[in-house]
């Protein structure tokens, strides 16, 4: 085998774990059943809607959830997602229905090359915001392109991935330039001006938990309530990860796939990691929206005013 047919089958085999180029037929197996539209998920007393698409497992409307206050946080304003460079033609008229002004991507450019730009209703371009995932797309690249089982093992075994999670969740709280992504995705929330917006990385799940997870607690949801609504990504997820990780091994690449599952999962530990480093480094979160993102009372206000009804 050629040195290009094994970089591109690398490249296929790290792009299909972060859903994006899957073999046409095995994309086909991985994907979510025909149909699209939004699809309610109950779980104890709260609905997550989902918007079900074809080309990515993990889209939903962050409105619903009621606050500590007594209100309820708006749909259809706020949507949170995995990568949308897959999407079919009816998955982009879906999108289009949402009526999204602003789509956010905080995917590093090593991610965008891979997977492929964001396929969009025609006038709308994804804005570049990307949030350092400390390397390990690259990891992945190096593990997966090995087909080594010692080398995988070596560098995802024995806790390493999970180590490697709560380092780069921590780094969402410690990291200037991570914090003022952010920041910048929080303040065009608040701004009345700004019509409904979609962000996303590429499984939905970590950088896009974490803002998920700050904005509802920011809201004055439930910390419980925000938790699970991270959490979920989990179910939303797992049907794919597992044809994934299927996939690997049928292709050799991987003898013990298993060995992702920490990086596929999203997982309590690692939202506690960055939540204990904003205990930490701001005192909580009030200190970590203030000082740590700079956002002034006013701002504070407005997502208030906005988001919740």
């Amino acid at each position: 085998m050629s040195r290009v047919s094994i970089r591109r089958g690398v490249a296929a085999a790290v792009a299909a774990f972060a859903l994006a180029a899957l073999p046409s037929a095995a994309y086909a197996a991985a994907a979510p059943a025909a149909g699209t539209g939004a699809r309610y998920h109950q779980q104890q007393d709260e609905t997550i809607r989902q918007i079900v698409l074809q080309g990515a497992v993990n889209v939903r409307d962050l409105g619903g959830y009621r606050t500590w206050t007594g209100g309820q946080v708006r749909q259809g304003l706020v949507y949170r997602s995995d990568a949308l460079s897959k999407l079919t033609d009816a998955d982009v008229t879906t999108v289009s229905g949402l009526g999204l002004t602003k789509v956010v991507d905080f995917r590093i450019p090593m991610e965008v090359r891979y997977d492929g730009a964001d396929r969009l209703p025609a006038g709308l371009s994804a804005t570049a915001r990307p949030v350092s995932d400390l390397g390990l797309y690259g990891t992945l690249v190096g593990a997966i392109g090995s087909g080594d089982p010692v080398t995988q093992e070596q560098m995802l075994g024995g806790g390493r991935a999970e180590a490697y999670m709560r380092d780069i969740y921590r780094t969402f709280v410690t990291s200037p330039e991570n914090r003022a992504q952010f920041a910048a995705t929080l303040r065009e929330l608040a701004d009345g001006r700004q019509g409904p917006v979609l962000y996303h990385c590429t499984s939905g799940k970590d950088r896009t938990g974490w803002m998920s997870y700050v904005l509802l607690r920011a809201l004055a949801v439930p910390e419980e309530t925000a938790g699970r609504d991270y959490l979920a990504s989990n179910t939303f997820r797992a049907a794919y990860d597992a044809k994934v990780r299927a996939g690997l091994k049928q292709s050799g690449l991987m003898q013990n796939p298993d060995l992702l599952i920490p990086l596929q999962e999203v997982r309590q530990d690692y939202l506690d990691s960055a939540t204990a480093q904003m205990e930490a480094d701001y005192g909580g979160l009030y200190g970590y929206l203030t000082q740590g993102l700079g956002l002034d009372l006013r701002t504070l206000a407005k997502l208030q005013t906005r988001l919740v009804r």
